[in-house]
């Protein structure tokens, strides 16, 4: 008799992959924060995927009837040294944003209050490096109670859990689709 696969527990470099994505996603929402965006939602889940992070500006909040600032859906790619795809933009494929876009479109059917703002598809790309070992064991702190930076500038290095990260690019409407 034909026994399923036995499913497999995450390698350490999966995990670790997955703790510096979450890292990445928190210094990116960090700095639009500090950059007067309002963050709504962070890892957005959907049959088509995620939206890792979803913002609106603060003046947007001050004055709903204003379309003057769009509604941002964010795109996090963290990368180590030795990557393959340019710093995670090779990644966004025409695919990937099409999964974005449907995932877009279903986050805006279940809050129809923020479907009449403009809406744009952001790229935020973070590099990322150990400055110690982190134990795999060890989960890292993925709440907001997390010590976060409270300047944070393109391209200078910061230190999260035992991370360097480096908010290297933010593409502003990186997608060529639109809504």
């Amino acid at each position: 008799m034909n026994q399923p696969p036995a499913r497999r527990s995450p390698t350490k470099r999966r995990i670790a992959a997955l703790d510096t994505g979450m890292l990445a996603e928190m210094l990116v929402a960090q700095w639009l924060t500090l950059h007067s965006w309002t963050i709504l939602q962070r890892r957005w889940r959907c049959r088509w995927g995620e939206l890792d992070l979803v913002a609106y500006s603060e003046s947007i909040a001050a004055q709903p009837q204003s379309l003057e600032s769009p509604l941002i859906f964010v795109e996090v790619k963290a990368r180590s040294t030795g990557n393959w795809d340019e710093n995670g933009l090779m990644a966004i494929t025409t695919q990937k944003q099409a999964k974005l876009w449907q995932a877009a479109k279903i986050f805006l059917s279940d809050y129809p209050t923020l479907a009449e703002l403009p809406c744009r598809f952001d790229v935020a790309l973070v590099y990322n490096e150990p400055v110690r070992r982190v134990s795999p064991s060890t989960p890292l702190v993925t709440s907001d109670s997390l010590e976060l930076p409270t300047s944070i500038e393109l391209g200078q290095p910061v230190t999260i859990a035992g991370y360097c990260l480096t908010l290297q690019h933010y593409i502003q409407d990186a997608f060529e689709q639109s809504f």
